[in-house]
């Protein structure tokens, strides 16, 4: 049995978002989305810390929405097959996400204190996509 003193228990602080898009994903496997069409994403970004920061948190709630609304901006209201970050590639749900993290990641500060951070879109109540990337330390 382990000690429960010892043991660091992973906390997470997730933020919400939304993000309006339009793309065309022109291969036949996407059918009718090959066609340019609009999406509004529902964005979740959560932050995962070991234990919680000398203030009792994982993140501050109002740095994380910060966090979210910055590396969100250049996207809204885009047409994703004109941005240079998508060319050549298919703007998929699963794409976008991975962007959003790894964009999230480079815009955190020194020094941060993360171990992860996860981000999901939501792209009709019955299917979503995510990507979990795990931060040095």
């Amino acid at each position: 049995m382990t000690d429960s003193s010892t043991v660091a228990p992973t906390f997470r602080l997730t933020v919400d978002d939304h993000l309006m898009i339009a793309h065309s994903l022109q291969h036949e496997f996407f059918g009718p989305a090959q066609q340019l069409h609009g999406a509004t994403l529902r964005i979740r970004a959560s932050f995962q810390r070991q234990g919680l920061d000398e203030h009792g948190v994982v993140i501050d709630i109002g740095q994380a929405s910060g966090l979210l609304a910055q590396v969100l901006e250049p996207l809204r209201y885009k047409n994703l097959d004109e941005h240079p970050d998508f060319a050549e590639k298919f703007s998929t749900t699963e794409v976008i996400v991975q962007y959003i993290a790894l964009q999230l990641a480079e815009a955190l500060p020194a020094g941060h204190g993360l171990k992860a951070l996860e981000v999901e879109a939501e792209e009709n109540p019955a299917a979503r996509a995510g990507v979990r990337i795990q931060l040095a330390e």
